[in-house]
């Protein structure tokens, strides 16, 4: 079983950020898509694979550690075993809001979302998660900042969200004469022209903005780091962790974690005692 504070060590024992490098190595596994290179980077980073050359070697040792590997177009992209779910989105910019496209944004992931698929849902034994957001901030060849941000520091309940498409798609419904489908958009209404050759997609476009101007009020980037991971959880989850898993991020001298009071994001007026943890690299270093 691996998780989060597993993660961090990984990194901070192997420093390696070069994706496109270090994925074509010479192993047989070449990656050219840097999206590709990152999620791949953040399961090995979980499963302590990113030094495994042997392809079969390592998805021995991605199945125990994951139970499901998600696609392109269904959230999430991976759940750890008895563990989180993560969501990898991919930057080009420190501070670009991320595109969450037509999945809302997510406190926690629940086993009956209408978005997961089948083999989501059934993997395990499961009814909700803790989501990670892994947004690695790239260029063509390397991770330049990574932050792994849990749902519950960065979204609001879902009730939120819902409530709003709910609105959308119920506004579309009270427009009379409308043949409306089963959809997971916002709507699909059929027939809209008296021949009823003509149907309209209504699809919701998530987005959020980046962790780095969210919670700027906690934490600014060392612009003199050639590499830095930021990440935030609460101190309830901090604390969930086996103590030999707290010690073990702790132990080393890269990575530095600080009590925080963040903005509660269902009440802003409400704050949350969090943990901010950090690991800068240096290229003088």
């Amino acid at each position: 079983m691996s998780n989060i504070l597993n993660a961090i060590h990984n990194l901070a024992e192997t420093k390696i950020t070069k994706l496109i490098e270090h994925y074509n190595n010479g192993s047989g596994n070449r990656v050219t898509n840097v999206g590709d290179a990152l999620e791949r980077y953040i399961q090995d980073l979980f499963a302590n694979t990113l030094n495994e050359a042997d392809e079969e070697q390592r998805n021995i040792k991605i199945s125990k550690i994951f139970s499901y590997q998600g696609n392109t177009t269904n959230p999430p992209d991976s759940m750890l075993m008895n563990g989180d779910a993560i969501e990898v989105k991919k930057i080009e910019s420190h501070s670009a809001s991320l595109a969450l496209n037509s999945s809302f944004p997510k406190q926690k992931l629940f086993n009956d979302d209408s978005r997961i698929t089948p083999a989501c849902k059934t993997c395990e034994d499961w009814t909700e998660k803790d989501i990670i957001y892994a947004i690695g901030h790239t260029n063509k060849k390397e991770v330049k900042h990574l932050w792994l941000v849990y749902g519950s520091c960065y979204c609001a309940d879902r009730s939120i969200y819902e409530n709003i498409a709910n609105k959308i798609t119920s506004g579309i419904e009270s427009i009379p004469n409308v043949e409306l489908a089963k959809t997971n958009e916002l709507a699909r209404a059929n027939k809209v022209d008296p021949l009823g050759i003509t149907y309209l997609r209504v699809r919701g476009m998530w987005g959020i903005e980046h962790p780095s101007k969210v919670f700027k009020y906690i934490y600014t980037k060392d612009e003199l780091a050639s590499f830095s991971l930021t990440c935030i959880m609460t101190k309830e989850k901090f604390e969930s962790f086996s103590k030999e898993d707290r010690e073990l991020v702790l132990s080393s001298s890269l990575v530095k974690t600080i009590e925080k009071k963040i903005k509660n994001p269902d009440n802003p007026a409400n704050l949350i005692d969090a943990i901010l943890i950090t690991l800068d690299l240096y290229k003088w270093r």
